[in-house]
């Protein structure tokens, strides 16, 4: 029997992380080194985030650059990796009776490669996204990430790419460190302490947890993709955080892995 995979939320944040060599970059890098190598990866990045769920379905996903005011060498690169219909198919199976669009326009966003080309840079690992149905309350999502759970006991490896923390009013631009804000630490600190307690409900309704979360989510699409990882693990499962760090004072670049 195979092994089962982790399920990771990575924060991705700044789409020029695709580009640079930095402490997040590299963690990315010795994350892909060190897990187990799936036959695929599903991805459900913050920047699908439209009414209905579809997942792509198509053998040869385009590199999607969802952004404007960047250097043209970040509009340049390409993340050619293949796709897999028959995952495609596996999650719309996973998911009935809600309708899944197989989606033929698509293809991968920059929540989804930016990471992935540090943690699999030869492109050759197939990668299915899932979107993010915007009409939705925060159970939903989590409760596709319980139906999707399966996956890992078949090589698959389930990821969610967003920001626990992800406030752009508040971040500071430039190249120039920012110290980061009391309100973004605090709440990043309380996710991680209930994700170790298993505290799931408590992060399904972030809403209920005061004004460091109203701050830290003013938009659910960058939160939203951790409720996909945590509806995949399994009760009682060890939660590790790989990867740390506050950018620009207001975006959290934490991952969390289950398993």
């Amino acid at each position: 029997m195979n092994a089962r995979m982790p399920t990771i939320f990575f924060g991705h944040g700044n789409p020029m992380n695709a580009l640079y060599d930095n402490d997040w970059t590299r963690g990315w890098a010795a994350l892909g080194q060190h897990l187990p190598r799936p036959r695929a990866v599903l991805a459900v990045s913050a920047h699908w985030y439209l009414p209905g769920t579809a997942v792509t379905a198509m053998a040869a996903p385009r590199t999607i650059h969802d952004f404007g005011g960047f250097p043209r060498e970040l509009f340049e690169v390409q993340y050619p990796a293949p796709g897999d219909l028959g995952l495609a198919g596996r999650v719309r199976e996973l998911l009935r009776p809600l309708e899944v669009r197989a989606d033929l326009s698509w293809g991968l966003d920059h929540g989804t490669w930016s990471v992935l080309r540090h943690v699999y840079p030869d492109a050759d690992v197939p990668v299915v996204q899932l979107s993010i149905d915007e009409s939705q309350p925060p159970a939903f999502h989590y409760e596709l990430g319980r139906r999707l759970r399966a996956l890992r006991d078949e090589d698959v490896l389930l990821i969610g790419s967003g920001d626990v923390v992800h406030n752009l009013h508040a971040y500071a631009w430039g190249r120039h460190p920012a110290e980061p804000f009391d309100w973004a630490l605090r709440f990043e600190r309380l996710a991680r302490e209930l994700m170790v307690q298993g505290d799931h409900p408590s992060l399904m309704n972030y809403e209920r947890l005061g004004r460091d979360a109203e701050l830290s989510i003013p938009t659910p699409d960058h939160y939203l993709p951790l409720l996909y990882v945590l509806g995949a693990s399994h009760e009682g499962e060890p939660v590790t955080f790989p990867i740390e760090g506050m950018d620009g004072g207001s975006i959290s670049m934490l991952s969390a892995q289950f398993g």
